[in-house]
């Protein structure tokens, strides 16, 4: 009896922009390299408006089962609006593809100083990278967490009990 073995290698793309502060997308490889073995597709763009078209193509035509979309949008209400924008960008390209896109925004207003900015940014982008391996590789592994407030970046909120 011959038993043959392959083993399938999940891509994960990377989207991510230029207009960022921080290198949001080198934080994410190298969680994902450190935590699993998957291939990784970077695709940078200028800005968090671009990041839907630069998801969609990740899935479509270079094959990604699963993108982290990262952004920085600045504290200008337009930079808001922008964000929201694309926000809503991605949920369609979610829908388009059936894949799922994890947007990871930090808005530059969120610290109170670069230091803290840059803090949250890569722990941010980190913990949310090991929700892609998760849902990649034990998706059920997610719900254990159900309702306890997780928060990505911050303090967990904490579940409210009846």
């Amino acid at each position: 009896m011959r038993c043959i073995a392959f083993f399938v290698v999940m891509k994960v793309g990377i989207a991510d922009t230029t207009f960022a502060r921080f290198d949001m997308g080198a934080s994410a490889i190298d969680e994902l390299k450190k935590s699993a073995s998957v291939h990784i597709e970077r695709y940078t763009v200028p800005g968090v408006k671009d990041l839907p078209v630069a998801a969609k193509k990740l899935i479509e035509e270079r094959g990604c089962d699963i993108v982290m979309a990262l952004g920085m949008p600045g504290a200008a209400p337009i930079d808001k609006t922008c964000a929201h924008e694309a926000s809503l960008g991605l949920i369609q390209a979610q829908l388009m593809t059936n894949t799922h896109i994890i947007e990871v925004f930090v808005h530059e207003d969120e610290a109170e100083d670069e230091r803290n900015l840059v803090t949250l940014a890569d722990r941010r982008t980190r913990e949310h990278a090991q929700n892609v391996i998760k849902l990649l590789l034990k998706p059920r592994a997610l719900e254990k967490n159900a309702g306890m407030g997780k928060r990505q970046g911050s303090e967990d909120a904490g579940p409210l009990r009846l």
